[in-house]
């Protein structure tokens, strides 16, 4: 491997920015120290003066789609735009064709993920109202897969879990993170129902009023409440209501709570008023809603009521998007750009880059207990970002990533770009240029 001496560069970690320089050799970050002299010629030296060096994002919650619905993305071309966007590792969820629903169908997808992805993975293991035993035998791999996830929630397949018995085994009996996504069913059939009666068509207006604020608070609480029964370590993903956040403390630190949330990118950055602009393209559940529920999102995010950013990547074709509301599917793709995103919103003063590292890369190592990630640490795998914070970055069609080939942040210019990202020590992006020829790794966790 190549061996890299950045020179000069700010470091943003734990919760400080600092000048140093940062040695990388045999993949690890070997010194970082206020000066280190160039030591030989096998060093290749970059100049980081002006520009900022943050741990890489570690993205809790994407689908790459990988297998079954492989025309909307692989896990090579997702995991590609992650790496454009600083994201240098993912978990990724098990609503795939077939459903990860076996130990068996679980591994497969890491197989592939080895043999193709350039950012480090893990993979969740999936959730059905009949496969409890199979779930539970994930206790016996805890330190090499992320978690279990349950949709609470409508999902692909066959993987909403509504069976009280199953969820009461599984939360009863996991000794591994449990993943959940919680919105009601029968308050969503019921709001759906009701505006269908007034014979109105429906339109993706009327989406946040489908799945609205009750229908996540119902299953968010119902969730928490199965989880205190058990003291079962739960994460809660995409929260997206104000009405949720009562249900969260910022009492204890992360490393003391057994309850954790997430917040995505497009809850903190769209309302339910983008719905005129932007239609189909940012229909996901849960619903972008009103905007009083951002505002109350942000300020959860920074006072620890929340605990980790992510992007809920899932992409679909863009003749999918453009179907009638009630066929097209939900979700958007993200994952080439939420770091860009939140360092639009620090230009904005919204947030700092010490928080910024904090929630998308500390939070989230310390939030799954994944070893040696999330930190800017001597010894540690080098997963590293560098940013410019002087040069922009236009998001076109000709510089999207995701195989669906569209983004709802297409014309948007963020006041950042991302010059070089590092997987494990190889500098795997570098202005615009890939070097394909080393792969990431599977994550480790310690459990």
């Amino acid at each position: 491997m190549k061996k890299y001496l950045i020179k000069n560069i700010q470091v943003v970690n734990e919760g400080r920015i600092i000048t140093a320089d940062v040695l990388i050799s045999n993949g690890r970050i070997e010194k970082v120290q206020p000066q280190i002299a160039q030591i030989n010629t096998a060093y290749v030296e970059i100049n980081g003066e002006g520009k900022y060096l943050l741990p890489g994002c570690i993205d809790d919650q994407v689908h790459f789609r990988e297998p079954g619905l492989t025309h909307k993305a692989t896990i090579y071309t997702e995991a590609k735009a992650a790496i454009a966007g600083g994201v240098t590792s993912f978990m990724e969820m098990p609503n795939t064709i077939p459903n990860a629903l076996t130990q068996e169908l679980l591994e497969d997808k890491y197989n592939i993920a080895s043999q193709c992805s350039l950012a480090n993975y893990s993979f969740f293991m999936g959730t059905g109202n009949d496969n409890a035993d199979e779930v539970l035998r994930t206790n016996d791999r805890r330190k090499d897969i992320c978690g279990v996830k349950i949709f609470m929630g409508a999902s692909t397949g066959h993987m909403l879990v509504d069976n009280p018995n199953t969820l009461d085994k599984i939360f009863r009996e996991s000794e591994v993170l449990i993943a959940t996504h919680c919105e009601d069913e029968k308050i969503v059939r019921q709001n759906l129902e009701k505006i269908k009666a007034t014979g109105k068509v429906l339109t993706v207006a009327d989406h946040p009023n489908i799945r609205d604020e009750e229908a996540c608070y119902e299953s968010s609480l119902y969730a928490i409440q199965i989880a205190k029964k058990y003291n079962t370590r739960l994460h809660i993903l995409h929260i997206s209501t104000e009405k949720e956040l009562q249900l969260f403390t910022n009492m204890f630190p992360l490393k003391e709570k057994r309850i954790t949330a997430e917040v995505c990118v497009h809850h903190l950055h769209f309302t339910s008023d983008d719905y005129a602009r932007l239609g189909n393209q940012i229909k996901c559940n849960p619903a972008i809603k009103a905007p009083h529920n951002k505002e109350a999102l942000w300020k959860a995010l920074l006072d620890d009521r929340l605990d980790v950013i992510a992007t809920d990547h899932a992409p679909h074709t863009w003749e999918e998007k453009n179907q009638p509301y009630e066929k097209t599917p939900a979700g958007l793709p993200l994952v080439q750009h939420p770091l860009l995103l939140m360092l639009y919103y620090y230009k904005m003063g919204k947030i700092s880059l010490e928080r910024i590292a904090e929630k998308m890369s500390h939070a989230v190592a310390e939030c799954f207990q994944i070893k040696d990630r999330g930190y800017i640490r001597e010894g540690f795998p080098a997963d590293l970002v560098i940013v410019d914070l002087n040069e922009s970055t236009k998001v076109t069609k000709e510089n999207i990533l995701y195989k669906c080939g569209w983004s709802p942040l297409e014309n948007f210019q963020f006041p950042a770009s991302i010059t070089h990202t590092f997987v494990n020590g190889h500098l795997v992006y570098r202005n615009g240029v890939l070097d394909e020829s080393m792969k990431g790794q599977r994550l480790k966790f310690d459990r």
